[in-house]
């Protein structure tokens, strides 16, 4: 499956996906915070522990744009300064493995006494 584009939604603060096969279309809605906390760049950060830290807060995190990286894939670009360049195929498993990694996500959160809302409030004027 390719992707043929991208809709940025910041109402629903989610983004949707069409994918196209050879004999069928599929559209993926994802949220910009289950992107942005399953960034590829997520996976070098490792603790002293060797465990990968876990990435909190980010529940009213925006995606402000998508660049096109050649082959690599496409660079996401959130609000909290943070980017990551995500391939075709690793779009496609976080579509596909949603219902599995989202709820792990967030009992990995609980456990961890962290929270997914934002440290402090802030009001765009």
């Amino acid at each position: 499956m390719n992707i043929t584009h991208f809709v940025i939604d910041n109402n629903q603060h989610s983004l949707t996906i069409k994918f196209t096969a050879s004999k069928a279309s599929e559209n993926t809605e994802l949220s910009f915070e289950y992107l942005r906390i399953s960034s590829p760049a997520n996976s070098a950060k490792k603790l002293k522990s060797g465990q990968v830290a876990i990435t909190s807060h980010k529940k009213a995190v925006l995606l402000v744009n998508i660049e096109s990286v050649a082959k690599h894939g496409y660079r996401l670009i959130f609000d909290d300064d943070h980017s990551a360049i995500y391939s075709e195929e690793y779009l496609q498993v976080l579509a596909v493995e949603y219902k599995v990694r989202w709820p792990q996500y967030l009992a990995e959160l609980k456990a961890s006494g962290h929270s997914r809302e934002a440290m402090i409030d802030i009001k765009q004027l």
